[in-house]
């Protein structure tokens, strides 16, 4: 499995998952967990990137507690681990907010500003100067070079543009620049901080913070007491698994089993009967006149519109999720049921779907099994569900959920269709207008929150660049069958 051993900011916080799930087995956790620390850095460890081995081990902690669903933001420190692991093993529902804030771990990066390098050779032209509109770049007496007023810049990039030795740069806040909704910002103490009101838990800025600074409260927990205390529990495992953990995807369903889940389901059963009925309904749509319709698949694109873009509401499917049906079926089928996934929206959609009763990254099933020694890759095949479709099966990829309603609609109806491949901010401004009736030649419109689809999700264990290849191969072979 991928450990991701040079990245030591992914590195921790999967370890901090895979010791939860180790001295949970050894049936401890709510008298041990405060060791947890103090064994993943032992007294001889390097400090790594931080002053010293304590300030190391005080990351870590924070870590641990977020692995165990608690929340940095109301943590005062002095809470042992023991007491938030007891809490862990007694709450009835998962925490609401999806994503908590490491402040230790925080950078507090600097204002996002523009500045002028060395490499400004103070030319005549002072072009930098002339694209200002605002006033904010002046020459120095002292070199000739630019230099620009942080008060008066605003950080338009006009500057940048303009300069023909590229002497102009960027420096951005990474968490903020990725957060396509501006949920997350700098607070007063110079750390980040996440309004919850904007927040769509899309996990971008977990995603870009070089620090791991954003983490998701962890369900994991709450998994292991449900199979611990011998309920049905159902794994349902998105279409973008292919190719994260090692082995075919049938050796990931035993391994899955082993690890205690009853069964074991893939969302691309339900992806079917999302195809099916966003097919009728685009057909219907647009028989009574609607410019286009949009997918409802994505969880974060969902949270979008209800927090961001309410102009859109009414063009977005009323068709349930892939695992909206899931759960639905295995719901009724008497299950206890997980998804399984690369995204931390989910978690909302979750809180908000009574069918869906916990979500589970592949991050944190990728350390459930590391700490049981389960290796996909040497465990037996199961049988998979000849039933569902190709289509089905490669709906994490950018352009498969649109594809699918084409592949179900061939000769029925003709139809544009379109794709965002990435929220980002630009993103919104363009779907703003879009519902606005400005622009847009489609009638069937894909939004996915990350770029490449669920495979680019903040959540997975691989790149999209080592799993495409292994889904279309997976999804070729499933049309043959």
């Amino acid at each position: 499995m991928n450990n991701n051993q040079d990245n030591k900011a992914i590195f921790f916080k999967r370890e901090a998952l895979k010791r939860v799930v180790e001295v949970f087995d050894t049936g401890a956790l709510e008298t041990q967990a405060y060791r947890i620390p103090f064994d993943a850095l032992p007294q001889n460890s390097p400090s790594g990137v931080r002053c010293c081995i304590y300030k190391e081990r005080a990351v870590f902690r924070a870590r641990t507690l977020a692995a165990l669903g608690g929340s940095l933001e109301t943590d005062d420190e002095a809470t042992s681990l023991n007491d938030y692991a007891k809490h862990a093993m007694t709450r009835k529902t998962p925490a609401e907010n999806t994503l908590t804030v490491l402040s230790i771990a925080c950078k507090g990066c600097v204002k996002a500003r523009h500045i002028v390098t060395e490499a400004c050779q103070g030319c005549l032209a002072r072009h930098c100067q002339a694209a200002c509109k605002f006033g904010a770049i002046s020459i120095s007496a002292e070199n000739g070079r630019s230099k620009i007023d942080p008060e008066k810049c605003k950080n338009c990039g006009q500057c940048q543009a303009s300069c023909p030795y590229n002497a102009i740069t960027y420096v951005p806040v990474p968490c903020e620049q990725a957060c396509p909704v501006d949920a997350i910002h700098k607070d007063s103490d110079g750390f980040a901080h996440i309004n919850f009101d904007k927040c769509i838990s899309c996990g971008k800025c977990m995603d870009a913070c070089p620090f791991g600074a954003v983490m998701e409260r962890s369900q994991l927990i709450d998994v292991l007491r449900a199979i611990k205390d011998e309920r049905k529990v159902c794994a349902m495992i998105a279409p973008s698994i292919v190719g994260q953990l090692d082995g075919t995807l049938a050796q990931v369903v035993s391994a899955l089993k082993k690890a205690g889940f009853d069964k074991v389901t893939e969302v691309a059963l339900g992806a079917d009967i999302t195809t099916a009925n966003e097919a009728r309904e685009l057909v219907e749509r647009l028989n009574k006149g609607a410019r286009f319709m949009t997918t409802s698949c994505c969880a974060a694109w969902v949270q979008a519109v209800k927090k961001h873009l309410p102009a859109l509401k009414d063009f977005i499917s009323d068709a349930k999720t892939p695992t909206g049906y899931t759960a639905e079926i295995e719901k009724a089928n008497g299950f206890t049921t997980v998804f399984i996934g690369p995204c931390a929206s989910k978690r909302l959609e979750g809180r908000e779907d009574p069918n869906i009763d916990y979500v589970l990254t592949y991050e944190e099933i990728d350390a459930l099994l590391r700490a049981r020694n389960i290796d996909p890759a040497k465990c037996e095949e199961a049988e998979l569900d000849s039933s569902i479709s190709a289509d089905g099966r490669y709906y994490g990829v950018t352009g498969g959920v649109a594809q699918a309603v084409e592949n179900a609609l061939a000769g029925k109806i003709q139809f544009k269709k379109m794709t965002i491949n990435g929220l980002d901010k630009k993103a919104m401004l363009m779907l703003n207008a879009y519902a606005q009736g400005k622009a847009g030649d489609f009638q069937l419109l894909e939004v996915m929150s990350c770029k490449g689809g669920c495979i680019g999700g903040p959540c997975t264990v691989k790149k999209q660049a080592e799993v495409i290849g292994k889904i279309k191969e997976f999804v070729e072979n499933s049309k043959k069958k």
